[in-house]
């Protein structure tokens, strides 16, 4: 008792009478206390050599292995107005299944015959190219007729020419066979005129013989006329050769200036044609743009667009769609210090939110309610938030993750390291160190355990 009062109840209360009083009363409660101590010493001392698994820790979410199994939202490649929808949130839609439909907006694209009207177009050009290749042809066939023309015209201006130099060749030799009589003529006339002088030879035969001079004269310089008038018709054969031969090159040139022209005219023709069939398949993909349609088998999560009539500009999100088939993944950030101390293929403890569980980080064997997985990927560039991406995947050697997991689900992951005792890992956590670098059966002098073999994961249907 503590004996705070003056009045004591001893001699109401007798407490030898009872068994508690006596067994208290003759416990040795001191030793008991020493016991105890040595007891909890040695299990502190025995816990301090218990083995214990270094981790490192992060946060992150449930997302999806491959980038096309993530939420993937809708889009309109060109602006329109939406006129009607296919689909409502949480309908299962498969690949190329109509989601929308959208009309035009555009003022270019209002004629309801664009396309046929603008096929009438390519046909035209396209006949145009024909009666270009008709004229090339004709043009082709008239530079033949020209060239054969020419050949026979000249032909027959050098046949003139040889006839021309023939006939100065035979003038050249009548005009020496007349000088030659000319010269006979005046001697005749001289030694007629010496007898005549004489008495030998009358009057009548001196006049005869100047007479005959006379003629002989006048043929000679008829013939030397001939001769010259021979050679100048030479020379204008010889000019209109050349000029035949300029004449007929013009005409030579014009025509294939002319098939030049055509075949300019052609290739332009076939220039807009060629600019008018690709207009023509772009009004055709346009209107086939009109209907968005599923790109994969999935589920309408969210529409971003409300009822119809809205407009919709060409890249804006419209809806969005989870595909039904994708490969579960965790995504966690680490610290930049942790990063060296990770590999591909290390092994980690995963706890999804949803799904209780009792985690012991050092002891993962005694942990429950816990997932496994694997390092799938290390990003080689730093995040935003200061910290590296890691993605991991499950360990298909272990249990299968739960069916009713969803992407987005946050996760508390701890990746597995080397196992130490427990002291030295309180001492190192009370010296701020990091985790041990270098492991056991590790071969860190190679990059090779860097890039692994990674085994297919089966998808979640």
């Amino acid at each position: 008792m503590l004996n705070i009062s003056e009045n004591s109840i001893s001699k109401f209360v007798k407490l030898s009478e009872y068994k508690s009083h006596k067994y208290l009363k003759n416990k040795d409660t001191q030793k008991k206390r020493f016991y105890y101590g040595i007891a909890i010493v040695i299990m502190l001392l025995i816990t301090f050599f218990v083995p214990w698994t270094q981790n490192i820790k992060g946060k992150g979410y449930v997302t999806t292995l491959l980038p096309e199994q993530r939420p993937q939202p809708i889009q309109s490649i060109i602006s329109g107005r939406l006129e009607k929808w296919y689909v409502r949130e949480g309908n299962y839609v498969k690949k190329g299944d109509t989601l929308i439909y959208i009309t035009e907006v555009k003022n270019d694209y209002f004629d309801p015959n664009l396309i046929s009207r603008t096929q009438e177009q390519v046909d035209a050009k396209s006949e145009s190219i024909t009666s270009y290749d008709d004229k090339v042809i004709a043009l082709k066939a008239q530079l033949t007729s020209i060239r054969e023309s020419r050949l026979l015209k000249l032909e027959q201006v050098r046949n003139k020419i040889i006839q021309t130099k023939n006939k100065i060749e035979i003038d050249s030799i009548d005009l020496n066979a007349y000088k030659i009589k000319y010269d006979i003529a005046v001697n005749q006339y001289k030694r007629t005129k010496e007898l005549h002088s004489q008495g030998l030879k009358s009057l009548s035969e001196l006049q005869e013989k100047e007479l005959k001079q006379q003629e002989v004269y006048a043929a000679y310089l008829s013939q030397q006329n001939k001769l010259e008038n021979q050679k100048n018709m030479l020379i204008n054969f010889k000019l209109e050769l050349s000029s035949t031969e300029q004449d007929y090159q013009q005409k030579i040139s014009k025509t294939n200036s002319d098939i030049q022209s055509a075949l300019s005219a052609k290739l332009e023709a076939r220039s807009n044609t060629s600019k008018l069939q690709n207009q023509l398949s772009n009004y055709q993909q346009r209107q086939n743009l009109y209907y968005i349609t599923s790109p994969t088998n999935g589920y309408i999560t969210k529409t971003i667009k409300k009822g119809t009539g809205q407009l919709v500009k060409e890249g804006t999100d419209i809806l969005t769609i989870m595909p039904a088939d994708y490969d579960l993944a965790v995504e966690i950030y680490v610290k930049p210090q942790d990063l060296p101390l990770l590999r591909l293929g290390d092994h980690s403890r995963l706890q999804f939110d949803g799904w209780p569980a009792m985690v012991i980080s050092g002891w993962p064997e005694k942990s429950t309610g816990i997932f496994s997985g694997k390092i799938f990927a290390i990003d080689q560039h730093i995040s935003t938030n200061g910290k590296y991406r890691v993605l991991i995947a499950p360990d298909e050697a272990d249990k299968q993750w739960p069916e009713n997991l969803r992407v987005g689900t946050g996760t508390y992951t701890f990746v597995l390291l080397k196992d130490v005792p427990i002291w030295y890992e309180l001492w190192r956590n009370l010296n701020g160190f990091p985790p041990d670098f270098y492991r056991a059966n590790e071969d860190h002098n190679s990059g090779e355990s860097d890039v692994k073999t990674k085994a297919p994961i089966k998808s979640v249907k």
